[in-house]
């Protein structure tokens, strides 16, 4: 059996009816020229060859006696993939708007906890002759970076497949569920190593706590090294709401070249860029619905821990709250913001890296966890508590080459996420084979369509886009004396010019 860290464990004493815990992604597929085959069959075949290429397919959760413990991963000896791998036919005439809808509904409702917390759904009918694949996996097996190592498992470098090592046999055991013993044995064993964990990282935790002390500046003044709470805490929006289990979805895509290019010609980052162009949607949204805080409005954004080389299926990650600027009009101003917000607060982040624990123990955590989120969900709290943020913005790094899904060549890669009770919107991105993919998820109650902001997302990258190409040209118009300064300055090695790439499509559809 294998432990769940405190983190994982925490995503499924967090989850309720409302608030699914679970991730996921739309890729849409083109099948091969000439098919006339069951895809969903062939799906079922496709998969099962390949259950033992990712543990998430074959483990489930066995759970403590009276949870006074976190629950444990055993082998499911019985799966059953008519249950994991479903189907849905859209009715006609099978559009986008359907696609997202479908996806969402399905996003809707929770994972079975007495199986492995997988499912497929294959999706046809739609009217460009193309199919859908909605991955959902619960986030307590895995982050969204060891989401992509699974990936790699299901996807092909080419249509033909690859040859496949049969799984090894295993010695059945038979069991269901473990017995009583052998669970709280094992919750005290790995209680002690939590233990002993925390203790080895007690001098990190100390020396992370000693830089929050007060300082002095350049003055000799005393101040604290940290910001206040005022500062910390973010504007109400109708985003920052208890939510329902309804959600909504939608997807777009820009190029990821054209991306690069915005970070490269203005000099921030890739995450800057996908900040900056979020926010200046948001702004436009909720300047449209006069509903725009005088305040700016602040993300969540998820940061992994994972070392170099780390492909354990389990949750490595950290948050930081970024500044958006949607309180400035000027484009490239709020960006200049959202880049130092984010390498202040990165840098804060460093400080404390090494003293986060993944993995502590919680005596009862099962249902002390899950009794203080369902209050929390109950009591509506998050309607008139201030926010720390407004929503989360995550970025996972993707695959940059062309995949295949049981012969089907892969369009695209959306990611689905979580929007929790205060946080109704989650907004990832994800790149592949020259695109970049946003996801967005929403509470559908808070955010009822999703595709206008959607579309404020592609009018925001392309009016960056365009002020990053001008860039070029106004520093060519400089004055002479900041021509003279700029000749004087040690001239940096060349940089290729990447090529220009117009905006994809709002979605991998062939008609709307």
């Amino acid at each position: 059996m294998n432990h769940l860290s405190g983190m994982d464990a925490m995503f499924l004493h967090l989850e309720s009816a409302e608030m699914p815990m679970h991730v996921g992604s739309l890729n849409v597929l083109e099948l091969p020229a000439g098919h006339a085959g069951n895809f969903y069959e062939e799906v079922k075949t496709f998969i099962a060859q390949r259950m033992h290429l990712a543990a998430v397919f074959t483990r489930k959760l066995a759970f403590m006696p009276f949870d006074l413990s976190d629950p444990v991963w055993v082998d499911d000896e019985n799966i059953d993939l008519d249950h994991h791998i479903r189907h849905i036919t859209l009715p006609a005439p099978g559009s986008n708007r359907q696609l997202q809808e479908a996806v969402a509904r399905s996003h809707s409702s929770l994972l079975d906890r007495s199986r492995p917390l997988w499912e497929l759904t294959i999706i046809d009918g739609l009217k460009s002759g193309e199919v859908a694949l909605y991955t959902k996996l619960h986030h307590a097996g895995m982050d969204g970076q060891a989401g992509i190592e699974l990936g790699r498992a299901i996807f092909d470098l080419a249509a033909s497949g690859r040859q496949i090592p049969p799984a090894q046999p295993k010695l059945r055991r038979n069991q269901y569920q473990l017995g009583v013993a052998e669970l709280v044995g094992a919750a005290l064993s790995n209680a002690a190593q939590q233990y002993v964990k925390l203790l080895k990282m007690l001098p990190d935790m100390l020396r992370a706590g000693k830089s929050l002390l007060p300082g002095r500046d350049a003055s000799g003044h005393r101040h604290w090294r940290i910001p206040s709470l005022g500062q910390w805490l973010a504007p109400r929006t109708p985003l920052n709401v208890a939510i329902t289990n309804q959600r909504s979805f939608a997807g777009r895509t820009v190029a990821l070249a054209e991306v690069k290019e915005i970070a490269r010609q203005l000099q921030v980052s890739f995450n800057d860029v996908v900040m900056a162009t979020v926010s200046g949607a948001l702004r436009r949204c909720l300047k449209a619905t006069g509903e725009l805080p005088p305040r700016a409005l602040s993300a969540a954004a998820p940061v992994s821990l994972r070392a170099a080389g780390d492909d354990t299926s389990n949750n490595q990650v950290s948050m930081l709250i970024v500044d958006l600027a949607t309180n400035e009009a000027d484009p490239l101003r709020r960006l200049r913001h959202i880049n130092a917000s984010a390498s202040r607060r990165k840098a804060t982040l460093d400080n404390f890296r090494s003293a986060i624990p993944m993995d502590f123990p919680i005596f009862a955590a099962p249902w002390l966890i899950s009794g203080l989120a369902s209050t929390y969900g109950r009591s509506r709290l998050a309607n008139w508590l201030p926010p720390l943020a407004n929503l989360v913005i995550s970025n996972v790094a993707g695959i940059d080459t062309q995949l295949y899904f049981a012969g089907a060549k892969v369009l695209s890669y959306y990611p689905v996420s979580i929007a929790t009770h205060g946080l109704a919107l989650n907004i990832t991105v994800t790149s592949y084979n020259g695109r970049l993919d946003y996801g967005l998820v929403a509470c559908r109650r808070a955010l009822p369509d999703l595709n206008e902001l959607g579309d404020h997302l592609l009018a925001e990258h392309r009016q960056l886009l365009e002020l990053a190409r001008a860039a070029p040209r106004q520093s060519a118009a400089a004055s002479p004396a900041e021509a003279r300064k700029a000749r004087a300055r040690p001239k940096a090695a060349p940089k290729r010019k990447a090529a220009a790439a117009k905006v994809l499509p709002l979605a991998p559809l062939k008609h709307t």
